[in-house]
């Protein structure tokens, strides 16, 4: 079946078998984000240094994984004009390139310095980037829910 090029939903340039790696990848580095402000939390009712060496492990995990998970974003806007043009893809990938810089030196810094990092800084430093993930999130559901981006019309089964 052919379809018309202008109403076809906008799709995923990074898919496997038509399902958009990026989709597949995102739910692991916003898991580990997450995951170091409960450990931070922990550590800073308990003062028990296992969290601070699992929020390390956790950031640089989701550091890793935000990292691939950007790569197959970034091949999704470079692939379809249509989601390039969407005031949405930029607020989450801006968004999302922030909350990297964040993880980046509020990993450097618990490598750097250990215990000494986590509370204050580091826990306000974890705490904003949930906040940020929140507003990045439904920026990315947005480009899902109401721009169709990635999601099968019945015309790409072939993808």
């Amino acid at each position: 079946m052919t379809h018309d090029p202008i109403t076809h939903n906008p799709h995923s340039t990074a898919s496997i078998a038509g399902h958009p790696v990026h989709a597949m990848l995102i739910p692991f580095p916003i898991a580990f984000f997450v995951a170091t402000f409960v450990c931070d939390l922990v550590f800073w009712r308990t003062g028990n240094p296992g969290w601070v060496t699992a929020s390390l492990w956790l950031l640089g995990a989701g550091l890793v994984m935000a990292a691939l998970a950007a790569l197959a974003g970034l091949t999704d806007v470079l692939g379809d004009t249509r989601i390039r043009n969407l005031r949405d893809a930029w607020l989450h990938a801006g968004g999302n390139a922030i909350v990297v810089l964040v993880e980046l030196y509020n990993w450097y810094s618990r490598y750097a310095q250990g215990e000494a990092a986590v509370v204050p800084v580091g826990l306000v430093l974890s705490l904003i980037v949930v906040l940020i993930l929140l507003f990045t999130g439904w920026k990315g559901w947005g480009m899902v829910y109401r721009h169709h981006v990635g999601v099968a019309d019945g015309s790409d089964e072939t993808r």
